[in-house]
């Protein structure tokens, strides 16, 4: 693809590349801050923001006491946004999430109907552990990510933006719980995995969170400012040759497509979609955006592939009675894709 032909197209005008300079210089803000509480989990406060800027909900999956809760409530109080969290449970019905209709006396002294809103209606849900709620609660959290609003008794209440959803699993205990369908799992844009943190960030959690209360931290940005930067990461240049590559990448993912390699076939069952499409490169352009590039490189796509991709792809009975899995999948198709420009 000639530059002469693909550049003039995806200039950036002065005040685009200024404002990527300075998201660039508040993500740099946000990391420093974020550190004086969170020890450690660099890559998972990357893809957190990668999320928010991009307008993408991430699902976390990792055991209990990995900080997710602290990690997210945190970034919230950085970005002044308000901070909701949803303990899911088992008894848990779609009004306790939503909200519902109580009667209330009027100034004029008769009783009416008066929405109460519930949880959702925040900047930043936590939702904890959402494995654990049944299905018909699950479907009324996925109508808020996907539509950006709520129906309840029979009417509309639009959420207020930035709205971001991040839900945790537990992959310990499985019993009495409601794993989400792969369907449901596509709304998510990332798949964050939290892992255990080295011996040497264990004794410094255990010397910050032993000792006084944690610091309050300062307020980086408002609402209105993420907005906007969210409307910059849109304006992000994309080449050519990177979109001919996202969709490269996820079309061999699908074991019935010509595009698949012949030793995926017998590992996957079912591919992702093109929501994978879009997911890679949105996240690739908030992923430049915060890096300060005025271009989506091919290591953009190659940082967010892992996170996109995962649990979008279905392993086959025979993948996991080898003990492979979907994470060793998507990391061997992104090295040998990656070849081919």
């Amino acid at each position: 693809m000639p530059d002469s032909v693909a550049l003039p197209e995806m200039k950036l005008s002065d005040n685009d590349v200024q404002a990527i300079d300075d998201l660039r210089d508040l993500y740099g803000r946000l990391r420093k801050e974020l550190g004086r509480v969170i020890v450690g989990q660099e890559e998972t406060i990357e893809r957190l923001s990668i999320c928010l800027f991009a307008r993408g909900h991430a699902l976390l999956m990792g055991v209990p006491g990995l900080a997710k809760t602290l990690l997210v409530s945190k970034l919230a109080e950085t970005m002044s946004l308000k901070f909701s969290r949803i303990q899911f449970t088992p008894d848990l019905m779609p009004m306790d999430i939503t909200g519902t209709d109580i009667l209330q006396d009027s100034e004029h002294g008769r009783r009416e109907f008066q929405f109460v809103h519930g949880p959702v209606f925040a900047n930043m849900v936590l939702a904890d552990e959402i494995n654990r709620a049944p299905p018909k609660t699950q479907a009324a959290m996925l109508e808020a990510m996907q539509e950006y609003k709520v129906t309840a008794v029979g009417k509309t209440f639009p959420l207020e933006e930035p709205f971001l959803v991040l839900a945790t699993q537990n992959p310990v205990e499985q019993e009495g719980t409601y794993p989400l369908p792969e369907a449901q799992l596509d709304r998510f844009m990332f798949l964050i995995e939290l892992d255990y943190p080295s011996e040497a960030e264990e004794v410094k959690i255990a010397r910050t969170t032993t000792g006084d209360a944690l610091p309050e931290l300062e307020h980086l940005v408002h609402a209105a400012e993420i907005i906007a930067h969210q409307n910059l990461v849109r304006r992000v240049p994309v080449p050519d040759h990177i979109y001919t590559y996202a969709a490269r990448l996820v079309r061999q993912t699908r074991p019935a497509g010509d595009s698949a390699p012949e030793w995926l076939k017998p590992l996957v069952a079912w591919g992702a979609g093109p929501r994978a499409v879009q997911n890679l490169i949105l996240a690739a352009k908030a992923r430049a955006a915060l890096m300060g590039s005025y271009m989506v490189r091919l290591e953009d796509i190659q940082e967010v592939a892992a996170p996109v991709l995962t649990h979008r792809v279905i392993t086959t009975f025979a993948a996991q009675a080898e003990g492979i899995s979907a994470k060793e999948i998507v990391r061997r198709l992104i090295e040998e894709t990656s070849t081919d420009e």
